[in-house]
């Protein structure tokens, strides 16, 4: 057992919590891998239990955190990764970079067959980085510098850029970026298109069926370009929210992977088992943050001493102890600590302090009324996960004990967006936020000004703006220096502190459980996501 699984054990003896449903889901769609263990055999079935059902199969206009498990099995990237997040081909077999990053070449890998017959070719990749470009919520900023997919041969293409992007290159895994076939999606909108549901890909695993509110199968693509794999007859993909349900299913035998929502007071006893290994790794395309996000349209909160006596009102320990039972990191900037070529942990804190909150709202012109409150704010969740909940009441409380009238509010999922980005009808929002994997792609959407448009989920929903912020990420976007990008980083989130449009709380640990008679289901800095290809089942 690592240190880490040790760990885990010594703190489900003592603690119990749920973790969310998409702290759980971050963790086991990217990197985790070991090498592999044994001469795999061919055959047998796997169960994935995914929680909760995906509204697409494939993520070429979407970006559906349970599809992650599904798109990459059928539908192939450019490149996947290792646990180190070098580049590995997948459907590129070579690849190069310009000096001046305004040019990456690919060379295609030959022989390669979607699983209708039709032959690979570079007018797939580049029809299908361009309707990235256009159609997926993401792939508009990943690949907005992209002003052409040039193709100089069947096996050849090149991407031409307007200016550097110089995280591009981690861009390119299957779960991010799906290559599709060109002559099923053209002149079709992607996010509508058949084939999006039933999809057509070049993967080990081919489409099965897809019966809605039960299961999806995927069955082995017996043409697969990278024979003997896949090694599985097939993948069955279960939607087992409710956490008692998951457990039981494990415990059965009836789904061997579990990347659901578990309870910690089930952990210790899950590793006693003996038949359950629990995978940290594989988080690499996901790095989770929890973060109290401000409408800064909000006559009080566009107050920087209320903002500041709030961070201030707010302790992460208290938040990592008793919400997340120890399962988290405290974080003070919006970058994950996991993201070890951008953290950066010497950052300024706003250290817990309720004295100095009291005087800060007292000099902002809100001082204690009679009945001891300053005034009111709505604290929303952005969804009803429970550490999304306890995290949204612990704020609450805190809030109250400085004397603001603070109320919780909560609705499902769809409404919290709609209300947070739509509507603007929010005060203080408590979210759940991915990373992702580079800050260009992940944390630029949250506090660039450019950012804010009204309807966008996942943006600058604070309405933020700062031209120096705004400056710090413009330049880091095109630096090409990977010292001087972080330094870069590192100054941006000094002056994101500095002006607190949001608070960031807590990087929630995660982690997958899984059957040890199954083998090397982790692979690539994707994990689950991966494409499946590698995965066997132990001799009996």
């Amino acid at each position: 057992m690592t240190e880490l699984h040790t760990a885990l054990r010594g703190r489900a003896t003592r603690r119990s919590f749920l973790l969310s449903s998409a702290a759980l889901a971050l963790l086991s769609a990217l990197p985790a891998g070991a090498p592999l263990a044994q001469e795999p055999v061919s055959g047998g079935s796997v169960t994935i239990n995914i929680g909760n059902e995906p509204p697409v199969l494939v993520l070429i206009a979407h970006t559906s955190g349970q599809a992650v498990y599904v798109s990459g099995k059928i539908t192939e990237g450019l490149l996947t990764y290792d646990l180190d997040f070098n580049p590995q081909p997948q459907l590129a077999t070579e690849w190069s970079v310009s000096d001046d990053g305004l040019s990456y070449r690919f060379k295609l890998r030959e022989g390669v067959k979607w699983h209708d017959g039709e032959p690979f070719t570079a007018e797939d990749v580049a029809y299908s980085i361009l309707a990235l470009r256009e159609h997926h919520p993401r792939g508009a900023a990943t690949f907005s510098s992209v002003s052409e997919a040039r193709v100089h041969g069947p096996h050849d293409v090149e991407l031409i850029l307007s200016q550097p992007a110089p995280f591009l290159l981690s861009a390119l895994a299957a779960s991010e970026s799906p290559i599709v076939p060109k002559h099923l999606y053209e002149g079709t909108n992607p996010a509508d298109n058949p084939h999006t549901y039933a999809p057509v890909g070049t993967g080990p695993f081919v489409f099965g069926e897809w019966v809605r509110g039960s299961h999806i199968i995927l069955r082995r693509n017996p043409d697969y370009w990278d024979q003997p794999k896949p090694y599985l007859d097939q993948i069955i993909y279960r939607f087992i929210g409710d956490p008692a349900a998951a457990v039981a299913a494990l415990e059965t035998g009836e789904v061997q992977i579990s990347t659901a929502a578990i309870p910690l007071t089930e952990i210790d006893r899950l590793q006693q088992d003996g038949r359950f290994g629990f995978e940290t790794r594989g988080n690499g395309y996901g790095n989770g943050i929890s973060r109290a996000e401000f409408n800064l349209d909000n006559e009080y909160l566009a107050n920087l001493k209320v903002r500041q006596a709030i961070a201030h009102a707010i302790d992460r320990d208290v938040l990592v102890e008793t919400v997340y039972r120890g399962y988290a990191k405290p974080i003070y900037g919006p970058i994950n600590p996991n993201l070890t070529r951008f953290y950066e942990p010497d950052l300024p804190t706003y250290e817990y302090d309720l004295a100095k909150a009291e005087a800060l709202l007292d000099e902002a012109g809100y001082p204690r009324g009679a009945d001891g409150k300053r005034f009111p704010l709505i604290v929303d969740l952005q969804s009803p996960a429970l550490t999304t909940r306890q995290t949204g009441e612990y704020v609450v409380q805190a809030l109250n004990s400085i004397g603001i009238d603070a109320q919780l509010r909560s609705q499902d999922y769809a409404a919290a967006v709609k209300r947070v980005y739509t509507d603007r009808d929010f005060d203080l929002a408590i979210e759940g936020m991915s990373n992702l994997f580079d800050p260009t792609v992940g944390v630029q959407r949250l506090y660039w000004s450019k950012n804010f448009k009204i309807g966008l989920p996942f943006s600058n929903g604070a309405n933020y703006n700062s031209p120096e912020a705004d400056r710090l990420l413009e330049a880091a976007a095109i630096e090409v220096d990977p010292e001087k990008r972080k330094a870069l980083f590192t100054e941006f989130q000094k002056q994101v502190i500095a002006d607190l449009p949001a608070i960031d709380l807590v990087a929630p640990d995660s982690f997958v459980i899984y059957d040890k008679r199954v083998l090397d289901h982790t692979v690539s800095v994707d994990g689950i996501g991966s494409n499946g290809a590698t995965i066997h089942l132990a001799a009996s």
